[in-house]
């Protein structure tokens, strides 16, 4: 589907859900075995962020009732990597609130990286904001592997998101990674009043950046954020047609679903995403909302003849 254009891709809306899976899953399956990578997350740093996404309930802008804390020892971290890895996971990523970390949290959050990255079984992933070229290459040598850093909306949509910085410095930012020999994780967040054409301009933009992993969120609207009464802004039929329109977007992506999805999704349309293209899985806790069992999430991928790993 190479010769279709943004019309093109945005008439996709207007099928019968149906029709729009079986195209989906049948990319999928061309391009993809039955394992669905497993990656679970840690707060190493919460709240208190200089920057106003309005989305976010750590940022300092908003008036989120969560429990803050500095950045974690090193020896907590490790444990929570190992934990996951008993659960299942393949992937562990070090999160950490605010624009860039800097001094003695940049020096500590490298041993981190050090520790997580010498577990056997464990691939040690990042997402620790606008990094420079300098702290990006200082990253990749202590052993991240991929690192994460979401464009969230389109480029059109962005300022009602955010306005601390662009679209364009996430984009930058990203690019940097891929030039230093890591592995690209950059997904989006659904449901936050974007239109369809927004939806298809964040795929495109993608397809661009051609990350490894893309992340799809579906908001979960936190009280005290300006985002808090969006329950109704995407049903689940529109979740679903937007990750089958994103599976034919981005054939070779490994599509995760992430933050929101055990909110927004019952349990049979979750399969249901499954099936059009998810093959890949948060599993476990959010950075500040509770997340999926992981023992109930490998019960749901055997029942789809899918396997974690």
């Amino acid at each position: 589907m190479d010769n279709y254009t943004r019309e093109d891709y945005l008439k996709l809306y207007d099928k019968p859900l149906s029709e729009l899976l079986e195209m989906s899953r049948k990319i999928t399956e061309d391009n993809f075995d039955n394992t669905v990578e497993a990656c679970s997350i840690i707060s190493a740093k919460t709240g208190a962020c200089s920057e106003n996404c309005k989305y976010c309930a750590q940022s300092k802008h908003n008036h989120a009732e969560i429990e803050c804390h500095p950045l974690l020892d090193v020896e907590t971290v490790k444990k929570a990597a190992i934990s996951a890895k008993e659960n299942g996971a393949t992937r562990f990523c070090i999160v950490t609130s605010g624009r860039v970390p800097t001094g003695s949290d940049f020096e500590k959050i490298l041993e981190m990286i050090r520790e997580v990255a010498s577990i056997d079984g464990i691939h040690c992933c990042a997402s620790l904001g606008l990094l420079s070229e300098e702290q990006i290459k200082q990253i990749k040598e202590a052993g991240v592997e991929r690192y994460n850093h979401n464009i969230n909306t389109s480029k059109n949509y962005h300022k009602q998101i955010c306005t601390t910085h662009n679209f364009e410095d996430r984009v930058r930012t990203v690019k940097m990674i891929q030039e230093n020999g890591m592995e690209a994780c950059c997904g989006v967040i659904i449901g936050m009043g974007e239109t369809r054409e927004d939806r298809i301009d964040m795929a495109l933009s993608l397809k661009e950046i051609n990350p490894k992993t893309v992340p799809i969120n579906f908001l979960n609207p936190i009280k005290g954020t300006p985002l808090e009464g969006f329950e109704n802004k995407i049903d689940e039929e529109e979740i679903l047609k937007t990750i089958c329109i994103f599976r034919i977007i981005l054939p070779k992506a490994l599509l995760r679903y992430a933050g929101g999805r055990t909110t927004r999704l019952c349990a049979e349309n979750q399969k249901l995403g499954i099936e059009a293209g998810i093959n890949s899985i948060l599993v476990g806790n959010y950075l500040t909302t509770l997340g999926s069992n992981a023992d109930e999430d490998k019960k749901m991928l055997k029942e789809l003849d899918m396997v974690m790993g």
